[in-house]
């Protein structure tokens, strides 16, 4: 997109913008910070400007207190505070502005009890730009004095004047133009019991599995996925046996197990749309559509996938055993809970290993685990 920007191929970059919005959501998230730079450095990328400031105005702490908010450029710096619903308090948004424009004038000091006049007159300079957009009326009195205080001689005289006499009288004229207050948004979000549905696995990871299971290019949103989680089974590794696994689970159809590994930060899981059958004892089922998987968490950067690639061998029901997936050999399948007291994990019938390179064993154990049975939203 911006090569084809720098070769003056607008209809093509245009294309490749709407194209990444529309369809690529998801990888746009994973690189957020890269992308809303590069947006900048091109006012004809107007639309992924948007985007970004879309996503920036409803989450401004996560974009105001990550290690790159200081190397931002100017124009993407005023795109942010300008907006009208900038969901922030407004002395956040001053004394963010200040930090950023203290790291480009390396040579002036954090304390504004110690600047000198030359270091106001380069502050001021560096965001002449930027102060215009403050809604200097919208800071509480308290925050006047902790926060615009040291930096009075940054203001005009007669602005500094009326921020002082609207807080003393409300109703009285300044003649400053004062901006419209900043829209509270409300979130619309879907009724909910006032505890998580789960202990390990949140509404984003919730959301993320069911699109792997309708199979869509961009993950659900955390606040409207169309499946519901039914809960079956939850337990500890001390408290699992195989009797109660099968006494609840058998020939239930589509089950999402979750485990949390001990030990480190993953989440190991497995999709099973056909259900497990205990009377086929020590065999396999068919499935085209089960896949088994590992979830971002913690040190865990990316999520893992792993759809069935032999269907053959896609379910294993043993007696014994917790929920199994894939081919088994010596007591080993691609994904297997609760073997011996043990869960495995290898790569023989599905498309790849689910764990971290760093986690070399087959074996590992799980703290906790939790097996949901799912349905499309009524």
């Amino acid at each position: 997109m911006v090569i084809a920007c720098e070769f003056l191929f607008e209809e093509l970059a245009k294309r490749f913008e709407a194209y990444l919005i529309e369809t690529k959501a998801s990888w746009l998230r994973l690189h957020f910070s890269e992308v809303f730079q590069k947006s900048f450095q091109n006012n004809k990328f107007q639309e992924l400007q948007n985007w970004c400031n879309d996503i920036i105005v409803k989450h401004p702490e996560k974009f105001f207190e990550s290690e790159g908010f200081t190397l931002i450029q100017e124009n993407a710096l005023i795109s942010v505070i300008k907006r009208d619903d900038l969901q922030m308090k407004e002395a956040k948004i001053w004394k963010h502005v200040i930090e950023w424009g203290i790291v480009q004038n390396p040579e002036i000091p954090s304390d504004p009890k110690i600047w000198s006049n030359d270091n106001f007159l380069t502050m001021m300079t560096t965001l002449q730009n930027c102060l215009p957009h403050i809604r200097y009326f919208q800071i509480s009195s308290d925050d006047v004095i902790d926060q615009l205080l040291p930096y009075r001689r940054m203001l005009d005289d007669n602005l500094w004047d009326d921020i002082f006499k609207k807080h003393l009288s409300p109703s009285k004229q300044v003649s400053s133009v004062i901006l419209p207050p900043r829209i509270v948004l409300t979130q619309n979000l879907p009724p909910r019991t006032s505890k998580p549905f789960s202990k390990i696995i949140n509404e984003a990871h919730a959301a993320e599995i069911t699109s792997w299971i309708d199979k869509k290019a961009d993950s659900y949103s955390a606040i409207n996925y169309p499946y519901e989680f039914k809960f079956l089974l939850r337990g500890t590794r001390d408290g699992f046996t195989p009797a109660s696994f099968w006494n609840l689970c058998d020939k239930q159809t589509n089950v999402v197990v979750v485990a949390k590994i001990k030990g480190t930060d993953e989440i190991l899981g497995e999709y099973n749309p056909i259900g497990w059958d205990k009377s086929i004892n020590r065999n396999f089922m068919s499935c085209d559509e089960s896949f088994i998987f590992s979830l971002r968490n913690g040190a865990i950067q990316n999520s893992i996938l792993s759809r069935v690639k032999n269907s053959k061998y896609a379910i294993y029901c043993h007696p014994s055993y917790g929920p199994s997936f894939g081919d088994s050999f010596e007591y080993v399948c691609d994904l297997m809970f609760f073997s011996f007291s043990q869960c495995w994990n290898c790569q023989f019938s599905y498309e790849k290993r689910i764990r971290n390179d760093n986690y070399s064993p087959l074996s590992f154990s799980v703290n906790e685990y939790e097996i949901f049975q799912i349905s499309k939203k009524s």
